[in-house]
């Protein structure tokens, strides 16, 4: 059966491209991460954090700018907008990806290396949910997104992600043994990477005082202005064009 040329011309550039910039930015995240340890004792923890910096946000906001300007690439693959309730389901989803989003170890000023950056060994809060958080709000963010545009762009894109995300398990996984050994095994054993797994199986219990942290409502306030200012930045993102 011969097929032309158009009917396979929704795989255009733009699904290459993201998958492309997908790869670079896990090679050089993970790459970096898995140098931490080498790089530390060369420049220090501090500056390693800005070369980090440096390196990944640029790359991340390259990747977003991209696919918040080709969204709607490639082939229709279904259309829910118009239907009721889906608006306020992706919106709830995206919600919840942030609170998974947002890492356990997040210190605002470790991240902006004015306190020496280190790495820690948790088992509380939403570890206690899951070990890997970041993976499992990435998974529902593009649940979410890929629902609502429902293009195969959009699909391309979160299967990159999520293919990145499951490779950050295993290699932070890998890293964190490394560093800790036993300590983090005795960890792994009472954590679970799938949400709610542990709790289920009675490994783990949750305790709902260790999510009482301020930082939390600030994930509130992100949501609800990311919400006022969505129309917005669309328009400033599709200001750059490539």
């Amino acid at each position: 059966m011969n097929i032309s040329v158009t009917n396979i011309s929704w795989l255009n550039n733009s699904h290459y491209i993201i998958l492309a910039l997908l790869l670079g930015f896990a090679i050089a995240h993970s790459g970096l991460a898995a140098l931490r340890p080498w790089g530390e004792t060369k420049i220090g923890a501090r500056l390693y954090r800005v070369l980090f910096a440096l390196v990944s946000i640029p790359f991340a906001t390259i990747l977003i700018i991209y696919f918040f300007n080709h969204r709607y690439d490639g082939i229709q693959l279904w259309q829910v907008q118009g239907v009721p309730g889906i608006k306020s389901a992706v919106w709830i989803l995206s919600f919840i990806s942030f609170i998974f989003l947002y890492p356990a170890t997040f210190n605002l000023l470790e991240i902006a290396a004015i306190q020496k950056p280190q790495v820690y060994l948790f088992e509380t809060g939403i570890i206690r949910i899951t070990r890997h958080p970041q993976m499992v709000g990435q998974v529902i963010w593009c649940i979410a997104h890929t629902l609502w545009l429902g293009t195969s762009f959009t699909l391309v894109t979160s299967l990159g992600l999520i293919a990145h995300h499951l490779f950050a398990v295993w290699h932070g996984d890998r890293r964190l043994n490394k560093r800790y050994g036993a300590a983090f095994e005795k960890v792994k054993a009472r954590t679970s990477v799938i949400p709610f797994l542990a709790i289920i199986d009675g490994r783990q219990s949750l305790k709902w005082q260790e999510f009482l942290r301020p930082a939390y409502v600030g994930i509130v306030a992100f949501v609800m202005l990311f919400w006022w200012g969505h129309p917005w930045l669309m328009q400033v993102t599709s200001r750059v064009y490539w």
